[in-house]
């Protein structure tokens, strides 16, 4: 069987190997960056932050101290300190009192500023970066099924380029054996008329 090697077949493999990085990529960016750096992922379920982080997006979150933040920054912070519930919005003001920092938040989206000011202990992080839609694959997948299913996935992906890898090397050598053998092909008439000359 003859190998495709026209427009389409450099198209599939051009797509293929632009969607095996992207997931590759995806993979990196949802699960092994936030693992391997210590930073927190939350998934956004309102649309207080669209158009940049509609709701299902994955925030991705890196520790900042108080000082560090500044007007503009988005930030991930405790609803009420001590208690997991959380909610991104950005930092709209910086107030300096007797009792210390505070900040001003407010939702993109949101036409009013929150009305509690935020302390530095509720802060879990400054946004990072964030991914569209990946929340909700964030979501159900949760502890060990989240370690299942990377290994799953990393295996896949590794299976499928191995085997690109190997039909390519194949197909190599189907190519080589197949003009060693019209050569032999080429001898063997020159031999056989050569012998029909001399008969003759």
């Amino acid at each position: 069987m003859r190998q495709e090697t026209g427009g389409m077949w450099w198209v599939r493999q051009v797509l293929s190997w632009t969607c095996l990085l992207a997931v590759l990529g995806l993979l990196a960016a949802m699960v092994v960056l936030p693992k391997t750096l210590g930073s927190g992922a939350y998934t956004v379920l309102t649309g207080s932050m669209q158009p940049g982080m509609p709701p299902g997006s994955l925030v991705v979150t890196r520790n900042a101290d108080a000082g560090e933040l500044r007007i503009g920054d988005a930030i991930t912070y405790q609803i009420r300190s001590g208690e997991p519930a959380v909610i991104t919005h950005r930092i709209i003001a910086r107030t300096s009192g007797s009792n210390g920092v505070t900040f001003t938040t407010q939702g993109d989206a949101s036409p009013v500023p929150d009305a509690e000011q935020v302390r530095p202990e509720q802060i879990r992080g400054v946004v990072w970066y964030s991914i569209p839609f990946a929340g909700y694959v964030n979501g159900w997948l949760t502890g060990e099924q989240r370690i299942w299913a990377v290994g799953t996935a990393v295996v896949l992906l590794f299976g499928y380029t191995a085997s690109m890898f190997t039909g390519a090397a194949v197909e190599r050598a189907r190519k080589r054996s197949a003009a060693g053998t019209g050569n032999k092909t080429t001898e063997n008439t020159t031999t056989e008329e050569e012998r029909n000359h001399a008969t003759a």
